[in-house]
């Protein structure tokens, strides 16, 4: 489901639902068979590199320019950008499809958690690893962006620390080629830093604030993975990935990835007329469409993003009292809005009901709070809002909210169903679309919203985003864009962070889950079934789930 989307460096918002190719265990058979829930397996069409032809361009579609290149940075916080991203800059780690790590040899040798007392992260750096303008990658690149991500310096706008603010030193190792980073507090999820959502930028990006926030708005200039940017054309609405001539490992079997700016309504028609060669898949009139255009497979793998609704807590807004966003919470018959979206799409649907952990990752559980708009009505009543004609209005306000989303119709669909369920207990929701290019830097990082639709886009590091999304600091809001959270809260999410026990790890992030409901936060609608129409003749590629994809091996058969 192509929604708009972000990403906490642990996870990332994203306009459009369906956006990040992923699909449901399966492969091609019918509608409405699938899960919900993140699992074992993903549907990429796995071949040996010898069963593809040498050469090819992949035609893909992202749904604006990047307004930064710099994942990193909040404005470049962006599920689109990291896609592209990921071909094209180091990650420590590879991911398979149960969310299990590998050392990704291509950049590292070896990455070990070498002390706990304190805590002690050792990165051994490939010989051969070099920048795409032939310098080698150092100890200095992981030393410059650690210090840039510790939030210590409020110059640097960054999207979440990442637990770098917890590191209290970044040292030489044995050589230029080792990094030695010593933690001031234990961080459970040190592997996040640079994979799933992480990856590692030169220190030339990452040295001084002004190279940070402002040099990476028009282009990424220097890579080090398989890809770089071959062209930008602005004009056309193309982006094209070419190979990387500095590239040390394994040749990609493709030439280029040709990216199309375009609104996701043209995706599935492009399709059609073969100029996409993949297309996500949002409701049941574009899965029959696409069932029916030969030579396309239908690939499904739960996908690690979901759609939700942020409300905006700020002082002086209406929704900021809790019991208020609580009472208007319940209110929302979110199973009603699961049924109307993905009812043909999956066999049992149901909205995700925890914000930490996706259905089937380990940790899992519901702790969600009851649709229950008899309770909503009598709740609104206590806090003083009552009923004058179809609107509450309290001290002559009118209990009448802004609903600020990506114009995409399943996103509209879903403001619908609320905009009625709200009705029923006297609040009025008024729908707000946006265009997906700079919806995050104009509309929702400012708050100009009451309540926000986008989706966030996760990886296989479920705590890393906490602090990102849920920590609250007044003077650095990283990916809290509803303005909300409490001491007591900051408190428990530090403790979770902290704890390198997995099992007293996941306690506690449902204990941080159970807060976040009662804070009224935000609410979690639907975890995306991540279906994705491919070319049949496409390998390696398609509904990746937890996995990393390897894009060196994507392409086209013999």
């Amino acid at each position: 489901m192509r929604i708009r989307s972000t990403v906490t460096r642990a996870v990332i918002p994203v306009v459009a639902l369906g956006l990040a190719l992923s699909g449901c265990a399966g492969s091609d058979d019918g509608g409405g068979t699938g899960t919900a829930a993140v699992g074992t397996t993903n549907d990429i069409n796995p071949h040996d590199v010898a069963d593809l032809r040498d050469g090819g361009n992949l035609r893909l579609s992202v749904s604006g320019f990047p307004v930064n290149w710099n994942t990193l940075m909040v404005d470049g916080n962006e599920a689109p950008v990291a896609s592209m991203a990921r071909a094209m800059l180091p990650q420590a780690f590879r991911i398979d499809a149960a969310g299990n790590t590998t050392v990704n040899t291509d950049y590292f040798t070896s990455v070990e958690l070498t002390k706990t007392d304190p805590q002690q992260v050792t990165y051994t750096i490939n010989p051969k690893a070099v920048w795409s303008d032939g310098t080698p990658i150092t100890w200095e690149d992981i030393a410059s962006e650690a210090a840039a991500m510790s939030g210590r310096d409020k110059a640097f706008l960054i999207a979440g620390t990442v637990g770098f603010d917890r590191v209290e030193k970044v040292e030489r190792g044995v050589d230029d080629r080792q990094a030695v980073i010593t933690f001031s507090k234990h961080f459970a999820e040190w592997k996040a830093q640079f994979a799933g959502n992480g990856m590692l930028y030169p220190k030339s990006v990452t040295g001084t604030p002004e190279a940070f926030n402002k040099s990476l708005v028009d282009g990424l200039p220097v890579t080090a993975g398989p890809f770089q940017i071959q062209s930008i054309d602005r004009t056309q609405g193309r982006i094209v990935l070419g190979r990387n001539p500095k590239w040390w490992g394994a040749t990609p079997k493709l030439d280029t990835i040709t990216f199309s700016v375009q609104d996701v309504a043209a995706d599935i028609p492009a399709l059609q007329n073969n100029e996409l060669d993949a297309a996500g898949v949002s409701n049941r009139d574009q899965l029959k469409t696409v069932e029916g255009i030969a030579g396309v497979a239908i690939r499904r793998t739960p996908a690690t993003q979901w759609s939700h609704l942020t409300f905006n807590g700020a002082p002086g807004s209406i929704l900021s009292d809790p019991k208020l966003r609580v009472a208007i919470m319940k209110a929302i018959d979110r199973q009603g809005i699961a049924t109307a979206i993905h009812n043909g799409l999956v066999a049992n649907p149901h909205p995700l009901n925890n914000h930490i952990y996706l259905e089937g990752q380990t940790g899992f559980q519901d702790n969600s709070l009851p649709y229950d708009p008899d309770a909503a009505a009598r709740e609104l009543d206590a806090l003083g809002w009552k009923l004058n004609g179809d609107v509450r209005e309290k001290d002559g306000r009118k209990l009448e909210i802004r609903d600020v989303m990506y114009q995409q119709d399943v996103w509209v669909q879903m403001a619908q169903i609320m905009q009625q369920n709200l009705a029923r207990v006297g609040v009025k929701l008024n729908i707000e679309t946006k265009p997906g290019t700079g919806f995050f830097r104009d509309w929702i990082q400012p708050g100009n919203f009451d309540v926000g639709q986008w989706t966030w886009v996760g990886d296989a590091f479920p705590l890393n985003g906490m602090p990102q999304i849920w920590g609250y600091d007044p003077n650095d809001l990283q990916g809290n864009y509803g303005r909300i959270g409490s001491p007591e809260l900051n408190a428990l999410i530090e403790q979770t962070i902290s704890e390198l026990d997995p099992k007293k790890a996941i306690e506690l992030a449902n204990q941080v889950d159970r807060k976040i409901w009662e804070e009224g936060h935000s609410l979690p609608l639907l975890q995306s079934p991540g279906i994705v129409a491919v070319k049949d003749t496409i390998a390696n590629y398609g509904a990746r789930g937890l996995a990393t994809l390897d894009w060196t091996k994507v392409g086209f058969l013999k």
